[in-house]
């Protein structure tokens, strides 16, 4: 039978309940195990596509084209498991269901109620992930022990373990002991507190992992083991890491979590090789190379907004024995400063994707520096629409030339609307998205960077390069070096006469590991690394 194991959290939200998730998830992994994950999501959204970047961070894609939580990136990044629209649901998709369900007269005339139609159904999707070649099932529950939102998840795997036998399901919870600089100790009260009300919902926590600044020493595991109803070697020291996530698996490891959870389960395993993850903390911890590349966004002042690029970054850095200094830069204050104060010294660029109106302009302006000074550059989706913009203006002579998401009077028009997109009304699942497949140009920068003309990638759009001035930005300059199989959608353009300009339709940040760069990444790590050692390069304007 699968075993399930929850993740649950108490005390205070952003402990890194996703990242532990992964982390177990490689664990568990390394020792031969075959291992899903999902993350339940306690807010009404029906998924996160349409919730801004402040309150959520990013939207992850995934290949089926879900738009799902930016923890399922974590646990992309750090193990095999094929995550699919089962890995993410959100209290908005369990209601819905329901809802529909009532809709078609399936509950024949009942009253729809919390308990048992919303837990049955949080049940259903939790054992939807459960079959014949499946180990474990790794569920996150999203939120904060205490949180109204959450009482239904935490109801509903209360039951589960009823349903399929105690001995089939774990319960680790995640939890804060504070350290009082007044008091110069650390206060496990707030972890009491927190297993103390997962306790009166009926789930006791079969192992604690406890975040804290300080290491905890035998007294305060002791006191924590006793309260809380669990075994000494169930208490877990988290301390913060202040060098690299890619540490907490190792930490977890050190700590002997992944031999508790196979002998809460009394399964066997082979012994873990960790030797790669060793390998890349070595890489980080011995750069041989030190560089800075510039993230001009719309939403730079908010980190999770890009975290899989920041993470794709660190993936190049590891690969070219790099450390990777990143300067995130609001665009609206390119527009305001200029490009050459806000960008002089850096050794690339990146120009993220985004939507609306604010910013754009900085945007361009950041590319056209990029361009005119040799900086390696990497434009990711409204990244990519900005760069055909700049050449457009700049070496085409299409004067105003911009895209119909922000100027429907431009009159050219190099970006516009996809045309599956016209007469698209509802917001929520309706662009471009998940897995689509592209050629690459023989001997472009992007096939040599990829070792292969036929990739996959992940995209997130509605607006698109216009076909109409293909002809006359390639007189121009731009390269189209990737396009779908029928060429009728450009998904790469690149320049020759730079040392690295490749702007791209898609998110290449979905796919890379810290095992495994992703090709672009890399790429444009090592030119700057090239541009950092060597001379400025400047083409004529």
């Amino acid at each position: 039978m699968t075993r399930h194991l929850f993740v649950t959290g108490g005390v205070v939200s952003s402990l890194g309940k996703g990242l532990t998730s992964a982390s177990i998830g490689m664990l568990l992994e390394a020792r031969g195990l075959r291992v899903k994950m999902q993350k339940l999501d306690p807010y009404i959204n029906v998924d996160p596509g349409t919730m801004s970047p402040y309150q959520h961070g990013e939207v992850y894609v995934l290949d089926d084209g879900s738009e799902t939580d930016l923890d399922l990136g974590h646990y992309e990044r750090f193990t095999t498991t094929p995550l699919t629209r089962d890995s993410n649901y959100t209290t908005g998709q369990i209601y819905l269901s329901v809802i529909n369900k009532e809709r078609r007269g399936e509950f024949l005339g009942k009253t729809v109620q919390v308990i048992p139609h919303v837990t049955n159904e949080i049940k259903e999707v939790v054992r939807r992930l459960a079959d014949d070649d499946t180990d474990i099932v790794i569920t996150e529950i999203g939120g904060t022990v205490g949180d109204i939102e959450s009482l239904p998840f935490l109801e509903a795997i209360r039951q589960i373990p009823l349903d399929i036998g105690r001995e089939n399901c774990m319960f680790i919870h995640l939890t804060l002991v504070p350290y009082l600089k007044a008091a110069g100790e650390l206060k496990t009260k707030p972890t009491q507190h927190s297993v103390g009300l997962l306790r009166q919902i009926g789930i006791q926590p079969d192992v604690l992992i406890c975040r804290t600044e300080r290491g905890l020493d035998v007294s305060d595991r002791e006191k924590i083991a006793l309260f809380c109803n669990v075994p000494l070697e169930a208490v877990i020291e988290e301390r913060d890491k202040d060098f690299s996530i890619y540490e907490v698996p190792l930490s977890l490891q050190n700590n002997r979590l992944d031999e508790l959870i196979l002998k809460r389960f009394g399964m066997q395993s082979i012994s873990p090789d960790l030797d790669q993850w060793h390998d890349l903390l070595h890489r980080l911890r011995n750069p041989e190379h030190e560089i800075s590349i510039a993230v001009v966004g719309k939403y730079a002042d908010h980190r999770d907004a890009y975290k899989s690029i920041y993470e794709a970054l660190d993936h190049g850095g590891i690969e070219h024995r790099a450390q990777v200094r990143v300067q995130p830069i609001k665009s609206e204050d390119v527009e305001r400063e200029g490009a050459e104060r806000l960008l002089s010294g850096f050794d690339g660029l990146i120009v993220p994707g985004g939507f609306g109106e604010r910013g754009i302009e900085g945007k361009v302006e950041a590319i056209r520096f990029a361009r005119e000074r040799g900086m390696p550059f990497l434009g990711i989706c409204l990244g990519m629409q900005c760069a055909v913009i700049d050449v457009a203006r700049n070496l085409a002579g299409l004067e105003g030339a911009h895209s119909t998401e922000f100027s429907r009077s431009t009159p050219h028009p190099v970006i516009c609307l996809l045309e599956e997109q016209h007469g698209v009304v509802e917001k929520g699942g309706t662009m471009r998205l998940g897995s689509q497949p592209a050629i690459l140009l023989d001997g472009s920068k992007a096939a040599l960077a990829y070792g292969t003309q036929s990739i996959s990638e992940r995209h997130r759009h509605r607006y698109e390069f216009n076909g109409h001035y293909r002809n006359a930005l390639e007189a121009a300059g731009l390269v189209v070096s990737g396009t779908s199989p029928d060429g009728s959608l450009v998904e790469i353009v690149e320049l020759a006469d730079h040392p690295w300009f490749v702007a791209v339709q898609f998110h290449p940040e979905f796919k890379s590991k810290p095992t495994q760069a992703h090709p672009l990444f890399s790429g444009l790590v090592a030119a700057s690394v090239v541009r950092h050692a060597g001379s400025a390069w400047v083409t004529e304007a």
